[in-house]
């Protein structure tokens, strides 16, 4: 039987070393049937022209500014839906795959007619020993996606499910039948809680999501978050905590009927006030005023409809 026809997406921004080593990875992949699509997201480093360089069967994508991780995949998604493919991998350049990893990750997919999408167990690098991310679940009454498994040690016969109730963004293969049923990533998000809201939706079109945990890639956790500095700002970016805010708020508003109202309340008012208390006691100051402006950008997208 002819293999499914599969495309891959890569985004690249200022990142040439992660990026340059996951594609290595994806070359020694056992899978035939597959095309990279490789969209360097505004990169002032050169990296993505390089890349192109190296890699010239991918095929390159170049945005002159950076569309974020909704925005990067989306434009590459709109090329790949005008051809014939028969699924869609969005995999972060920050991971690095075993060589079977995409062969059990269709051969699961075939296998169940009700699936939209599957990821493989996700693990941390450089040591290889720690559960990144096995799937996720739900907390409804205070509006939490929940990573199922993280930081537990891996061990090959470990129980893992193989259902989720969402599926992570940093390694996801799509039907693409489903992608034109729910429709691209909402553009809103930018990045973080975009594949929780996908995975709603998935789900809200009568598919499952699933796990393969046999099929496993290596993930660089933060790799394009983290700044290296040493100023009193940390090294997670305040930009980074703005997004979280914001948008676990948007996604609450969004799927309003999905999550409690009273508990989701409750658990954002503790959460910024957390926050506020730690930032001030640490003198962090850009971070308490993103926090901030991240919940009241949050606030004001009860009325934002969904952009692709």
């Amino acid at each position: 039987m002819k293999e499914p026809k599969i495309a891959i997406i890569i985004i690249n921004w200022n990142t040439y070393q992660l990026t340059f080593n996951c594609l290595k990875s994806l070359e020694a992949c056992s899978y035939k049937n597959k095309k990279v699509f490789f969209v360097d997201n505004g990169s002032i480093d050169g990296s993505g022209d390089k890349i192109a360089l190296e890699f010239s069967e991918i095929n390159y994508i170049k945005n002159e500014k950076n569309e974020g991780f909704t925005g990067a995949n989306n434009k590459a998604l709109k090329v790949i839906l005008k051809q014939n493919f028969d699924y869609v991998l969005l995999l972060n350049n920050d991971t690095e795959v075993n060589p079977n990893f995409l062969s059990l990750l269709v051969v699961r997919m075939e296998s169940d007619i009700n699936l939209a999408a599957t990821q493989p167990l996700i693990l941390d690098l450089p040591h290889k020993k720690t559960i990144w991310n096995a799937g996720g679940s739900f907390n409804t009454f205070f509006g939490l996606s929940k990573t199922r498994s993280k930081g537990v040690t891996y061990k090959p016969k470990r129980k893992i499910q193989t259902f989720t109730d969402w599926i992570s963004g940093c390694c996801i293969l799509v039907k693409i039948q489903a992608v034109k049923e729910v429709g691209l990533l909402d553009n809103h998000f930018f990045a973080y809680f975009e594949d929780v809201d996908w995975s709603i939706r998935m789900k809200n079109q009568g598919y499952k999501l699933g796990v393969v945990p046999k099929s496993i890639i290596y993930h660089h956790s933060s790799a394009s978050t983290k700044e290296n500095n040493t100023s009193n700002e940390g090294n997670l970016s305040p930009y980074v905590h703005y997004l979280n805010v914001r948008n676990h708020i948007y996604l609450i508003n969004k799927h309003a009927l999905f999550f409690n109202s009273i508990g989701t309340k409750i658990y954002q008012i503790l959460k910024i006030t957390f926050y506020s208390i730690y930032f001030i006691l640490r003198c962090r100051f850009e971070k308490l005023k993103m926090v901030w402006h991240g919940m009241l950008d949050g606030i004001k997208t009860n009325n934002i409809k969904q952009t692709f």
